[in-house]
């Protein structure tokens, strides 16, 4: 193996950890840094941009400084890859992201609502003691597709570009938006930084998906202009410039409609019509499900295409030059 193919090796191997083992139960490294976050906001809050700005700056930059540390240590191509995959591995959530949603499926299946609203509370941040099964699918199914952007395409886009740096950083920052990026009086200011920068971070791999969501949309019955034209069309009236797009790309795929209100603590949010259709049903998460690891899949090789390019190229820069006589 070369060390320029090291990346892309890592990555696939990355995502393969994931989709056969999901997310560990305990000593989650996302949620270790959740805590060191959370530590460092007791000591460095101020209700000021300036706080918030230093409080993302410090995480992120020290976890994408700790992935360059990582990575210049693991010389050989074979640790390069190793690490790569753990990373990787550690980063990614779109096992669980399905499992979880099949799971809120069979609930409903079974009738069990109370059951339900308890699983949907571990996907979306929306208050769901009063959502009936109807709203939870919705839920459900918006979450899917919001967080296979978020917590699939994403890491993996910015993993092919910026190896372990990029992988790690992408990941506190998203991090730290779902901690702290919210509208709410003790983080209007303090977390507009964290929301900011996840937009950033988000608004060419969101487009990406959008095209990825187009071509797989064939393995759930949907046609691939039908992705593109909810996306294009519905997308900016979602409240999230990244969301909006991926959201209604899903829907065109699906073949249904989303978007619609939601309440998040006290604070009520109009998300649009997004997609053509009916209303989604259960059925339609075991398709979203579907979808989702498609787009998983189609990305994975893309992003190891694109790791092993940019790897390359970088070798063939750092190559001496044999020095000419003149």
């Amino acid at each position: 193996m070369t060390t320029s193919r090291a990346r892309s090796v890592g990555l696939l191997a990355g995502v393969l950890a994931d989709r056969l083992l999901g997310d560990p139960r305990r000593f989650h490294p996302v949620a270790g840094f959740g805590r060191l976050a959370a530590g460092l906001e007791q000591i460095d809050y101020r209700d000021a941009r300036t706080a918030g700005v230093l409080h993302v700056g410090l995480l992120v930059g020290g976890t994408a400084l700790l992935g360059r540390t990582l990575e210049r240590s693991a010389a050989r191509p074979v640790t390069r890859a190793v690490v790569t995959a753990a990373a990787t591995f550690a980063v990614l959530g779109g096992r669980s992201l399905q499992r979880e949603a099949l799971t809120i499926s069979g609930r409903l299946r079974s009738g069990e609502l109370e059951a339900a609203r308890l699983q949907i509370t571990h996907l979306v941040g929306r208050d769901p003691s009063r959502l009936d099964a109807a709203q939870i699918t919705r839920a459900t199914i918006e979450s899917v597709a919001e967080n296979t952007a978020d917590a699939v395409v994403s890491p993996l886009f910015w993993g092919a570009m910026a190896g372990m740096p990029g992988l790690l950083a992408y990941r506190a920052a998203n991090t730290l938006d779902a901690m702290i990026g919210h509208h709410r009086p003790r983080y209007e200011n303090y977390g507009w930084a964290a929301a900011r920068l996840d937009d950033v971070l988000n608004f060419v791999p969101a487009r990406l998906c959008v095209v990825v969501v187009a071509l797989c949309a064939p393995v759930v019955g949907g046609r691939p202009m039908d992705a593109l034209r909810a996306a294009r069309r519905d997308g900016p009236g979602h409240p999230s410039p990244n969301a909006g797009p991926v959201e209604a790309a899903f829907a065109g795929a699906l073949g249904i409609t989303l978007g619609g209100v939601n309440v998040y603590a006290g604070r009520v949010e109009d998300r649009g019509t997004l997609g053509d259709g009916p209303p989604p049903e259960v059925p339609d998460i075991a398709r979203v499900a579907r979808l989702s690891a498609a787009v998983t899949l189609v990305t994975s090789i893309s992003a190891a295409m694109l790791g092993s390019a940019i790897g390359s190229r970088r070798s063939r820069r750092r190559r001496p030059r044999p020095w000419r006589r003149r």
